[in-house]
């Protein structure tokens, strides 16, 4: 994308009174719910976004929050896409790596306007902004939803309808079940969850994206100013009251370096990090403590200019176009957390092949981010877990955690999935949110396209459109989604006949799938597929022998087969027959065999089920 982005358009296509019907209709257009609709209308769904503010992107754009968080090594579908995008408007992957917080940076306003022109090209999709739901009702299998724009009330109906908001704020609307707050030790069995549950939720920030003005541009004194507020927010040798790693001031700013010579400003560690739990207030109330934190940004500005020395530095009030400068909404970090059909804790993502459901075969999106959680700001932060880089593998989300157990034909996706409140701590991460995102888009078109419930479509369908978007479903972070057999050992994995191992090294949290190396009867997983009583394991698990076994389990159509054409077929020419096969040869051969994963359907527990 070689072309500069007009800064807003308003030819995106807006709601339309003469055709209120759509097949989809998604609430919030933050990161899931634009990645949601994209690939609904590319799926050939009429769908419709509605967004509370004037621009799209949500935490990845409109809250400032510009530094994408984990999956680097796995960007996944429509994360890629959003990634290249980034790449080809300013030069090159390296350009983006202007901040130490994270491998891909870039200014809130570009993000904006890349989603909005791939929004325009979508002619499956209309978008309305500054919008807001008066109300919604259920009639005949379809949703009926009151959309305010600009003081005129308009009325729109869908068979689907997506909760992407920030806050989960359809949930109690629709009087579904949820959570909010810390889960106590023995609701999930978490062994660092506290002993009692609470409402205490994580810190929100009002992000300020600051620009380099060569010249002294120090704000006025703000009120209540007081340098002790923040003298614990770097290594000042002043600070006597912290316990976590402090770092040099020169740290604290480049953290969020932007391009062009800017500066994101979203500093956890006694920074404007500003804490309150605004879930349950009214718009009011919310409005108060929002203002509340962008005065204590205000404080930490000041602070980072009359302290740090840094008064070149201010508010680029050009970024966002807001009155004070100040990012369109709050970074908020959490939300409700819906009661779906399964739950995501913690063990499931530690040690995914042990629990009692297979939730892992269910994937649909995939992080490698920590479990990380901001509390800081809570004036009791020091009796809290310490939550903060809680080291775990790379996992997947199950599809079950985005579909309500008892409302049919609703997906709630952004940060409101069925996640235990520590595991939201990384799913709440921009890669997992626009991949969850992305998934839930291809659930409803599928749903409205074959006109059924959501719960009635085949999750391997799911899965396989997925992969036909370059998306992970296995959390491997050794095989690229670029590599010629990438589809077939995410299948193979997704049904656990050959799984991967977890592991963290350094600040990488893994899942490794060791294609290369040689296969051993241990590795294997057969036990809900084909019956080994029947048909043992060759003793030598050569090529030659594989493909022997394999013509014997698939009895109902014999291989005809010259090995060197076949294997030449599947990119596996040139083979001694008679050697080990190695893990990621035998998961190609398997998928192209006897292709486990589409002839044995899943529910949404990840057990298998019979076909109709």
């Amino acid at each position: 994308m070689n072309v500069k982005f007009l800064i807003f358009t308003f030819s995106i296509l807006f709601v339309s009174c003469s055709k209120p019907n759509y097949d989809v209709i998604i609430v919030g257009g933050g990161a899931s719910g634009i990645a949601s609709a994209i690939q609904a209308s590319r799926l050939g769904s009429k769908t419709l976004l509605i967004e509370k503010t004037d621009w799209l992107g949500g935490m990845l754009t409109s809250a400032g929050v510009s530094a994408i968080d984990g999956n680097y090594k796995m960007p996944s579908g429509f994360l890629k896409e959003f990634r290249d995008s980034l790449v080809s408007y300013y030069g090159s992957l390296e350009s983006l790596k202007t901040g130490w917080v994270s491998n891909v940076m870039f200014e809130p306003s570009v993000g904006n306007d890349i989603l909005n022109s791939i929004a325009e090209s979508e002619n499956n999709l209309s978008v309305t902004f500054n919008s807001t739901i008066k109300n919604i009702r259920e009639i005949d299998d379809k949703w009926e939803i009151n959309i305010t724009t600009n003081g005129n009330i308009k009325k729109v109906k869908s068979k689907i309808l997506i909760d992407a908001t920030e806050l989960g704020d359809l949930i109690p609307k629709l009087k579904i079940p949820y959570s909010v707050g810390m889960d106590s030790k023995n609701h999930y069995n978490e062994e660092i969850a506290p002993s009692e549950s609470n409402d205490i939720i994580q810190d929100l920030t009002y992000v300020m994206i600051l620009k380099d003005f060569k010249k002294d541009v120090t704000i006025n004194k703000p009120a209540n100013y007081n340098r002790d507020e923040f003298l614990c927010s770097y290594d000042s040798n002043e600070c006597t009251s912290s316990d976590l790693k402090l770092w040099p001031k020169e740290d604290l700013i480049s953290y969020g370096k932007l391009p062009n010579e800017k500066f994101m400003i979203n500093w956890p560690i006694f920074g404007n990090d500003y804490y309150f739990n605004s879930i349950e207030m009214n718009e009011n109330d919310r409005l108060y403590h929002y203002n509340k934190a962008k005065e204590k940004s205000l404080r930490f500005l000041y602070f980072i200019q009359s302290e740090l020395g840094y008064n070149n530095l201010s508010i680029d009030k050009q970024e966002f176009l807001t009155s004070d400068g100040f990012a369109k909404i709050p970074y908020h970090r959490e939300s409700r957390r819906m009661v779906g059909k399964v739950t995501l804790d913690l063990n499931y993502i530690k040690e995914p092949y042990s629990q009692k459901y297979p939730l892992y075969r269910t994937g649909i999106a995939v992080g490698d981010y920590p479990v990380d959680h901001h509390h800081n700001a809570h004036p009791k932060y020091k009796e809290l877990p310490k939550l903060d880089f809680y080291p775990i593998p790379s996992y997947s989300v199950p599809i079950g955690s985005l579909i309500p157990e008892n409302q049919q034909n609703f997906i709630v996706i952004e940060k409101s999935i069925s996640v235990s409140n520590l595991v939201n701590g990384t799913t709440r991460l921009q890669p997992v949110v626009m991949q969850v995102g992305q998934a839930a888009g291809i659930l409803a078109s599928l749903a409205a396209s074959q006109n059924k419930n959501i719960d009635l479509i085949s999750i391997r369908e799911v899965q396989l459109e997925i992969l036909k978007n370059k998306g992970y479903i296995q959390p491997f972070v050794d095989v690229s989604s670029d590599h010629p057999n990438f589809r077939s050992y995410q299948k193979i994995g997704a049904c656990g006949i050959l799984k991967g191992k977890g592991m963290n090294v350094g600040w990488e949290n893994k899942t490794l799938f060791y294609p290369e190396n040689n296969l051993s009867k241990e590795d294997l997983d057969f036990s809900n597929y084909y019956s080994l009583d029947e048909h043992p394991l060759p003793q030598s698990l050569t090529i030659s022998n594989i493909l022997d076994w394999i013509n014997q389990i698939n009895i109902n159509e014999k291989i005809n087969y010259k090995p060197e054409t076949f294997l030449k077929d599947l990119g596996l020419e040139k083979m001694d027959l008679n050697r080990t096969i190695k893990r990621g040869e035998f998961a190609v051969i398997v998928d192209k065999l006897l292709d486990p994963f589409s002839s044995f359907n899943i529910n949404f527990r990840g057990f298998i089920i019979e076909k109709d």
